[in-house]
């Protein structure tokens, strides 16, 4: 029994410090983890990302005092789970600047789901 408990231990341990990415973790969606893991996902999310929406209003770096808001960190104003990204994406904000991008993407939701993983690859750890 001792050395059930030693070995559920040990592998508990190593599945703790496992070498996978935090930003991981910051995704909940199936389609979103699989886009973080594929490079030529992440590289379409960002171009679609600098091309939509850092060429009018984000940017990828912090701004002393920004009038929109800034992607990359844990502060969420309208809801912080890849479907509420989504959602906000796809519809916009009523009384801001950010307007929905409905499915105008190119390849429709799968981009937006990719402009999504490139912005949690480069979010910082909560």
């Amino acid at each position: 029994m001792v050395r059930v408990l030693i070995y559920l231990a040990a592998v508990l341990t190593l599945i703790a410090c496992s070498e996978q990415p935090a930003q991981f973790e910051l995704a909940d969606t199936a389609e979103v983890q699989e886009f973080m893991a594929n490079p030529s996902a992440l590289a379409r999310g960002q171009a679609l990302f600098e091309g939509s929406c850092a060429s009018f209003c984000h940017t990828t770096e912090l701004e002393a005092e920004p009038d929109v808001s800034f992607l990359f960190d844990c502060q969420w104003n309208h809801g912080s789970t890849d479907q509420d990204i989504f959602d906000t994406i796809t519809n916009g904000v009523i009384g801001t600047r950010m307007v929905g991008f409905g499915a105008n993407f190119p390849e429709g939701d799968d981009d937006l789901w990719k402009v999504i993983a490139y912005l949690r690859s480069k979010q910082q750890a909560c």
